[in-house]
């Protein structure tokens, strides 16, 4: 948890409650207290009730050693989401676009450092990471998140990358503020982004933003494959133009139902309304 001065009004035990919650994920569903005391900066006793509470109110379960979530959880994001309607408007048109391309597709927001799955339309085919609603992954190494980065105005992007450390999670992955940079560069002017196998090995990924009617990204649709099965040719022939259609599609609904320029969280700038989407070049 963060050092820094902290406002009057802030109430650090919250702060503590939610870096509790926070430290349960995929690579870690259980822990001990001492695991959960370590992962959050605390002592074992601070942690220890921390976690009781918790488990009073119905959010973790013990089994005597290890602390767990509940489903309760959901309960924190359901709010946010339920109130959130491009979700709801996108979803016919991802489902319309994995029914065209036979790939499973996604719209995630940009919140913090981290992209976040708020929509999914998943084939039958089996991917090995499972991607459900609220899954957060860095963004700089996504292809959804690559395409938000690029919209913010060029001070924040700096600020971003310089306290970006993204770690090599394939040999293909980009770690330099330099080259992070330069990429986004390009996919700001190309109006689309790839990302191959830096995430993951064998998984492509090409997404495209999606803009409110002032012209800020609000969000990102991707379409992710299977690099065995899909070249970076077939990429960009077979399945970005059926992506610029669908975020067509998606924006043109957003534009009847937004009463104006409102950015989801983490987003940056807003764009003139009247600047075209980038052409979709082929690389």
């Amino acid at each position: 948890m963060s050092t820094a001065p902290r406002p009057s009004h802030f109430v650090r035990s919250f702060e503590r409650g939610l870096a509790v919650i926070r430290c349960f994920d995929a690579d870690h569903p259980a822990r001990t207290l001492s695991d959960v005391a370590r992962a959050c900066d605390l002592t074992r006793a601070a942690a220890r009730r921390l976690l009781l509470t918790l488990t009073d109110l119905g959010y973790v379960h013990c089994d005597g050693r290890l602390f767990g979530l509940t489903p309760r959880v959901l309960e924190l994001g359901y709010a946010y989401l339920a109130g959130l309607t491009l979700p709801q408007l996108a979803q016919p048109h991802l489902e319309q676009l994995v029914a065209e391309v036979k790939e499973s597709s996604s719209l995630c927001v940009l919140d913090g450092d981290d992209v976040v799955y708020v929509a999914r339309v998943p084939t039958r085919r089996i991917m090995s990471a499972t991607i459900t609603v609220g899954t957060r992954f860095p963004a700089p190494v996504t292809s959804v998140g690559r395409v938000m980065l690029a919209d913010l105005p060029d001070d924040e992007l700096d600020i971003r990358l310089a306290r970006a450390r993204p770690r090599p999670h394939t040999t293909r992955t980009l770690v330099t503020p330099e080259a992070l940079r330069a990429e986004l560069l390009r996919v700001r002017r190309q109006g689309y982004a790839l990302v191959d196998q830096e995430l993951e090995e064998g998984l492509r990924s090409v997404a495209a933003p999606v803009r409110d009617r002032g012209g800020a990204v609000v969000a990102g649709v991707n379409i992710a494959v299977h690099a065995g099965r899909t070249s970076v040719e077939s990429v960009h022939r077979d399945l970005l133009p059926p992506l610029l259609a669908a975020v067509a599609r998606i924006e043109a609904d957003l534009r009847i139902t937004d009463p104006g320029p409102v950015a989801s969280p983490g987003t940056g700038t807003h764009r003139s309304s009247s600047s075209p989407r980038p052409p979709a070049p082929r690389d």
